[in-house]
């Protein structure tokens, strides 16, 4: 066949590949029999070595399955095919087509191949897929745009890709690295399904999940059809085939969420519509990049809440969160379930700390005060108030049970060798109205500080 000529009409990078039929009905050896001058010049760039015609594909570009699969189905099966991708591991966008040629060779097919790459992604080539799947992406970004309560939006849009999938079961994961747990943030599934994601979040998830990123080998994604993509993963990761093999799955569709250069999770769909890969793959494309936005976004505002309303020194909440809370049940929007009480908290001789041993060796103590006061008010709430005082509410607890886990309070900051409390106290049956227990729990508080001094006048410190 005279490639030569075909080729020469080109003006993009164009190649064409010739795909070998196996007997077991699979892609054999993919080979680039010819090139315009755009698809030698890109290889000599990229490579460093002059393009040489009848060499393996991956000579000149990635070795991807999916990749393999498109030629398959151009070359032997005779479907055109087109993709818009993210290279993500090179930081490039692949717009490729490949288009069917006339073969006479028994188990051998032939495809152009003519692709473009950009360091930047094309709004309207990521736009170019079939109307059905348009409309698909577009009802979920609607979805995405319009969510006011991200766990109900994660469910609805996940619930609409297991309907595209038509899967048994699909879920949002997103990985929580500071942590080392993976989270699941929307999931959907076909009643009567055996499996739920709850299966599959055990503590060795999250390295189990890391590892997928090698198993992607450059691919925008995971797709195991049948027998033969199974037996790769086979081949890849065992452990993973086990637990597909384990979980009588069958299928699986595996994409990562992807923002900038970090992967924040998956969207997987399990035992889906094997017939309908190539459109589900379209869709989910497209889809997972609009997801991953919002789940970066997401992860950003409550990350910029965490630091608005924690204080970073000790993790309880801080002063800003405490007094909105207060004015929340002032105005009666929250309701502090009785009998409650308010506990204000300072540390004895934290100045004599910070000066004789250093603010470090403060802030250890304080660190320290905090873990005490949440170990012992595990149901209440633990406010620092500023500098070395805290303030805990704890409701639908009696007067004297209050007593006696402020007792435990004063024995464990006592076995400690620096963390020693002031502790003041009111009661909701004593006082109801909130501002002024507070009061009332401060003033007592400052009361029992003095009668410390008191009791051990060596202790205080005098610049």
């Amino acid at each position: 066949m005279a490639f030569e000529e075909i080729l020469r009409h080109y003006k993009t990078k164009t190649c064409v590949l010739s795909v070998e039929k196996t007997e077991d009905g699979r892609a054999g050896a993919i080979l680039v029999v010819g090139g315009n001058q755009a698809h030698c010049d890109d290889i000599l760039h990229i490579t460093g070595h002059p393009f040489q015609p009848g060499c393996p594909y991956e000579f000149c570009f990635p070795k991807n399955k999916n990749f393999e699969d498109f030629c398959y189905r151009a070359a032997i099966e005779g479907e055109p095919m087109h993709s818009y991708v993210s290279l993500y591991e090179m930081g490039l966008w692949l717009n490729m087509f490949l288009v069917p040629l006339e073969s006479e060779e028994e188990n051998t097919g032939y495809c152009i191949y003519s692709y473009d790459v950009t360091p930047q992604a094309n709004s309207e080539k990521m736009s170019d897929i079939s109307a059905d799947s348009a409309a698909r992406v577009l009802g979920t970004c609607i979805k995405l745009h319009d969510a006011s309560d991200f766990k109900k939006t994660m469910d609805d849009v996940i619930a609409d890709i297991r309907d595209i999938c038509g899967a048994d079961e699909c879920c949002v994961l997103y990985m929580d690295d500071e942590a080392k747990k993976c989270i699941c943030l929307g999931e959907a599934r076909k009643p009567g399904a055996p499996y739920s994601i709850d299966d599959f979040l055990n503590d060795g998830f999250y390295y189990a999940i890391r590892k997928w990123e090698d198993m992607l080998q450059g691919s925008t994604c995971i797709i195991i059809k049948d027998d033969n993509d199974m037996e790769e993963i086979r081949k890849r990761d065992p452990a993973m085939y086990e637990g597909l093999q384990q979980g009588e799955i069958e299928s699986l569709v595996l994409f990562p969420l992807k923002h900038g250069e970090h992967i924040l999770g998956y969207i997987w769909a399990l035992n889906f519509d094997t017939d309908s890969y190539i459109k589900i793959k379209e869709t989910l494309e497209l889809t997972t990049f609009f997801v991953a936005s919002e789940v970066a976004n997401h992860v950003l505002v409550e990350q910029l809440r965490t630091l608005s309303s924690v204080d970073l020194l000790t993790g309880t909440m801080n002063r800003n969160i405490m007094n909105n809370r207060v004015d929340r049940v002032i105005a009666g929007k929250d309701i502090l379930e009785e009998p409650y009480a308010i506990v204000f908290t300072d540390m004895n001789g934290l100045k004599r700390l910070n000066d004789t041993e250093g603010h470090n060796a403060g802030d250890d103590s304080l660190k320290q005060a905090a873990a005490i006061l949440t170990d012992v008010f595990y149901d209440g709430e633990v406010y620092r108030v500023g500098g070395d005082e805290f303030m805990v509410i704890a409701c639908k607890i009696e007067p004297e049970e209050v007593e006696a886990r402020v007792a435990s309070l004063i024995a464990k900051a006592n076995a400690t060798e620096n963390v020693r409390f002031a502790v003041g106290i009111s009661h909701s049956k004593d006082e109801p109205d909130i501002l002024k227990g507070m009061r009332t729990a401060d003033k007592r508080m400052y009361e029992d500080k003095k009668r410390y001094y008191e009791e051990h006048p060596d202790r205080i410190y005098r610049q």
